[in-house]
């Protein structure tokens, strides 16, 4: 379990393909302090660690998650927003993110707010976003500002801007998200009455 609260960017420095897997190694400052079997979001998507080499450690990404995520699309030097999983005796600062990525969704427009930035997703699914609710972008715990039937925004202040990827996001890219869970279960149990 997450928060979205990102705790630093790592740099993708080797992608190796295996089969329909891909291993991805990562340079990470924190990489020190993780064990094998760990589990780690990159970008919202919780990978495993299979092997730490000093500052690096490699995931392995199967066919399923490539499907549903934007990790097909990253290359050496990719900047990935980083967290370690949840510690249960502190504070819950983002919101509760499971690292399961649902879908993928396209940027299409990015506008200064004199001091800060929106940005303006759209999606092709059927789940739902609620204004002032939670969504999880590249595994950041964002509040939804507009709400649309396959789109939303959310604002980003400069300390999230600086210290997640978002300052290397363009119209046009692709992002991962993890709507809220809680939302999830609503529209399920919805879709049973």
């Amino acid at each position: 379990m997450f928060t979205g609260i990102i705790e630093q960017l790592g740099v993708i420095t080797a992608i190796k393909h295996e089969g329909e897997n891909i291993h991805f190694t990562v340079k990470s400052s924190f990489t020190n302090e993780l064990k094998i079997d760990q589990s780690v979001a990159h970008n919202g998507c919780c990978l495993t660690v299979v092997e730490i080499n000093d500052a690096e450690y490699v995931v392995t990404a199967i066919q399923e998650t490539l499907n549903k995520t934007n990790l097909s699309d990253w290359s050496v030097g990719t900047k990935v927003n980083l967290e370690r999983c949840t510690v249960m005796n502190g504070r819950l600062d983002g919101h509760i993110v499971q690292g399961h990525v649902d879908t993928t969704a396209r940027c299409t427009a990015i506008e200064g707010q004199n001091g800060s930035w929106k940005y303006t997703f759209q999606y092709t699914t059927n789940q739902v976003t609620v204004e002032k609710g939670s969504i999880t972008i590249n595994g950041t715990s964002l509040t939804v500002v507009d709400s649309e039937e396959d789109s939303f925004s959310v604002c980003i202040i400069p300390f999230t801007y600086e210290h997640t990827n978002f300052h290397t996001l363009k119209v046009g890219d692709k992002i991962n998200l993890e709507f809220d869970i809680i939302g999830k279960y609503v529209a399920k149990l919805m879709e049973k009455n």
